[in-house]
């Protein structure tokens, strides 16, 4: 089922890509777009590798150049190992992301009965999501993926030491990734009150474990001290690529506030739509994020007999709980700088999200936002082909 799935959305982007070629007017506001000819593929494929793609083939060629620190070694890396086998690199960028999807969905499903969640629903969210389609294009999207759910799905079956490998190796992907120890601590600590109690015993026993999100960004901060003299080179050179973002801590409300301004000021062009879209995905999905956790406390607080979700052992619903927290702060972390760009990205990783609709009582509905996404999906993936910038 998961194959099937897979092989008719990547036909139907490839499909898509040719068509956007055809009918959207063409951007291409991103640097080095020229370079994509030198890979000898047809432009509707090479297009794959648009914005950021471009720089992860060239940190992958030929090593960091100034400023590409921003972008977080390991995809590059497997790029480059993949390509003394495939030897075009674009190809070979391809081949890591798309292959590592679909192992990723593979475990993704293993892990959703662990949980007790059986239905196709989450998987219809999941990839029907307006930008689903970065998880096989030259994005570090389907790679962090399978080394995320790779971490959950050990965690959930004991073996630490697994778990502990793939959540080192999904902090050298994206920086997200420290924040495993989160459903880590939960997953172990299922004793209501005993939290500090649980911490303290389980450090000792599983050091690694906790330690191991860590180890990925540590090393990357090692290489980053030796080779440019600042450890936080990842962070300081984001204002160079530019969605303004800024080094300094700026709170939701602020980032709100400029948002809001931009509605009511700024033309209606492109950059005014998108503004909206972001500002909306972070606001729909936060407050999805918000009911997901009020069911989820009620059940461990509260646990009245009419609440869906009781069947579940209590150390699922902790493992929920875990899930639920990462995923409010894969969302809220990125707006710290002072942007909501690229928040519809960043919004797939915040995992509660899929599962909570994936429970809406209503098929109706469900059926509707999964149509809604999909359209989306469709549109947006057209304007990256096409090189307009949507996350």
């Amino acid at each position: 089922m998961v194959f099937a799935i897979f092989a008719i959305s990547r036909i139907a982007f490839f499909v898509a890509s040719f068509i956007a070629q055809k009918t959207v007017p063409y951007l291409g506001f991103f640097p080095y777009k020229e370079l994509l000819v030198e890979y000898n593929i047809p432009s509707w494929v090479s297009a794959f590798a648009n914005f950021d793609g471009i720089h992860y083939l060239l940190i992958a060629k030929q090593g960091y150049s100034q400023w590409e620190q921003a972008f977080f070694p390991l995809y590059s890396v497997l790029i480059r190992i993949v390509s003394f086998i495939i030897s075009n690199y674009l190809v070979a960028a391809l081949f890591v992301s798309n292959v590592s999807f679909v192992i990723g969905l593979i475990f993704f499903n293993k892990l959703l009965k662990i949980w007790g969640i059986k239905t196709s629903w989450p998987f219809l969210f999941f990839l029907s999501f307006p930008t689903a389609f970065f998880f096989g294009i030259v994005y570090t999207e389907g790679l962090f993926f399978m080394l995320f759910v790779l971490s959950l799905y050990f965690l959930q079956k004991k073996n630490y030491w697994l778990a502990g490998i793939f959540a080192a190796f999904s902090s050298a992907t994206r920086l997200i990734g420290i924040f495993l120890v989160i459903p880590f601590f939960f997953s172990l600590c299922t004793k209501e009150g005993l939290f500090i109690k649980c911490f303290v015993m389980y450090i000792k026993r599983y050091i690694f474990l906790f330690l191991s999100p860590f180890i990925g960004l540590f090393s990357y901060m090692f290489y980053l001290w030796l080779t440019t003299g600042d450890p936080f080179f990842f962070f300081n050179s984001q204002p160079i690529f530019g969605a303004n973002r800024s080094t300094h801590l700026i709170l939701p409300p602020q980032v709100y506030y400029r948002y809001i301004k931009i509605l009511f000021v700024a033309t209606h062009d492109f950059q005014w739509y998108l503004s909206l879209f972001e500002m909306s995905v972070f606001s729909f999905v936060s407050i999805i994020l918000l009911l997901d956790l009020k069911r989820i406390l009620s059940l461990i607080f509260i646990r009245p007999a009419n609440l869906r979700g009781l069947q579940r052992p209590i150390k699922t619903v902790y493992s929920l709980l875990g899930l639920n927290i990462f995923s409010f702060i894969n969302i809220i972390l990125p707006t710290l700088t002072g942007t909501f760009s690229s928040i519809p990205r960043y919004a797939l990783f915040s995992v509660s999200f899929f599962l909570y609709l994936a429970e809406l009582r209503s098929k109706k509905v469900k059926i509707g936002l999964i149509v809604i996404f999909i359209t989306l999906q469709i549109m947006l993936f057209s304007l990256f082909i096409q090189g307009y910038f949507v996350g």
